[in-house]
């Protein structure tokens, strides 16, 4: 990586950190970026510092074969080596995870804060492993191919709460606990029978009832072990809702443990962008709006203004395919409307947040 400045900057370079305007603090391009006359030109309209390139990626650009946008970002990050050995890393984390916590359970032994931080080595791994939460992300939206209720899902949580905590910027031993809870916070269920987890159609009445369950099944695990009652409060209460509508108790916001908030949406999140028995994953931009549809009667006011500003920073300048088929690139986020940004399609700019019929369908 070399800084250089704006006025130096050629087609063919790749960002090696996200760039932002002096002036206003936002996001103006992430990391990852490779830039082309348009992008240039598009900076000088900001105030920026010295922008910091990758070493050794420059080449100069070349009009694509076709009229299709060029390879994205995710599906050059596929490639990458750096990518592989996240991945391979991930697979060993949830197996060694369902192997221990399984082992726990079968036999019924004791959990203590030194069990759970050598069941959250491998994750704190992956975590050092990137360069920050936005580099985090950019790796699991490449991995979503785990249909796996409980184990992948539950180190997905345990990775993005980490990510939601460095944002409300938590201390880190804050984050530590945090982190630790996401992975636990689904151990209730392995007290549901498996039909039930992975039934391939819609839920009866009865078997959601079950499955709700979970939480106290989870509490149950826990409550009389030696580990941080944080920890025993978010596996509780991570269903709950700000307004009441939760479960298992009803509580409102000022009851709820701030953990349990932080994992409720991380769970949401990674519920609705990976797969499952019953569907494919969805976009990013589908759990964005649902979580943002709910808001803040739901969610806590902090942490979902955390969680939602920077993920969607994420993705500017990502390559996307609306649900009526046309490709294009987000160029705008929305800060009234976060699922909704404005996006490029050829000399075009649309803003989602106009155009209720359109949506974004998939992230390229």
């Amino acid at each position: 990586m070399r800084y250089i400045d704006a006025s130096q900057l050629r087609p063919g370079m790749q960002l090696a950190d996200n760039l932002y305007s002096l002036g206003s603090g936002q996001m103006i391009m992430p990391r990852g970026t490779v830039l082309d006359d348009k992008l240039i030109s598009r900076l000088e309209m900001y105030p920026t510092s010295r922008i910091s390139i990758q070493e050794g990626l420059w080449e100069p650009t070349k009009e694509p074969a076709s009229p299709d946008l060029p390879p994205s970002y995710a599906q050059r990050l596929r490639q990458t080596p750096e990518f592989q050995q996240f991945k391979s890393d991930f697979e060993e984390t949830f197996s060694s995870f369902k192997w221990s916590i399984n082992e726990i359970v079968k036999q019924d032994s004791d959990i203590s804060d030194k069990k759970v931080s050598e069941m959250a080595e491998p994750v704190f791994h992956l975590i050092t492993a990137t360069t920050g939460p936005s580099h985090l992300f950019d790796m699991l939206h490449c991995l979503r191919q785990y249909d796996d209720e409980t184990y992948a899902h539950s180190v997905n949580v345990a990775l993005i709460a980490h990510s939601i905590g460095v944002w409300m910027n938590l201390p880190e031993e804050d984050l530590n606990v945090l982190t630790k809870a996401g992975l636990m916070h689904d151990i209730g269920k392995l007290m549901v029978p498996h039909n039930i987890i992975s039934k391939p159609a819609s839920l009866t009445s009865d078997e959601y009832n079950i499955i709700k369950e979970h939480t106290l099944h989870g509490y149950e695990i826990l409550k009389d072990q030696s580990i941080d009652e944080r920890i025993k409060l978010a596996v509780l209460e991570h269903h709950e809702r700000c307004d009441g509508s939760g479960y298992p108790n009803h509580l409102v916001g000022k009851d709820i443990d701030p953990f349990a908030k932080v994992i409720a949406l991380a769970d949401v999140y990674d519920a609705v962008t990976s797969p499952r028995v019953y569907r494919d994953a969805q976009c990013p931009f589908v759990a964005l709006s649902i979580i943002e549809n709910e808001g803040m009667q739901k969610y806590d006011s902090s942490a979902y203004l955390s969680f939602m500003s920077n993920v969607v920073n994420i993705y500017l300048l990502n390559q996307v395919r609306l649900n009526d088929g046309r490709k294009g690139e987000i160029v705008f986020i929305n800060r009234e409307f976060f699922s909704k940004p404005t996006i490029r399609i050829g000399n075009e700019y649309i803003d989602l947040s106009l155009n209720p019929q359109l949506y974004i369908e998939e992230l390229l």
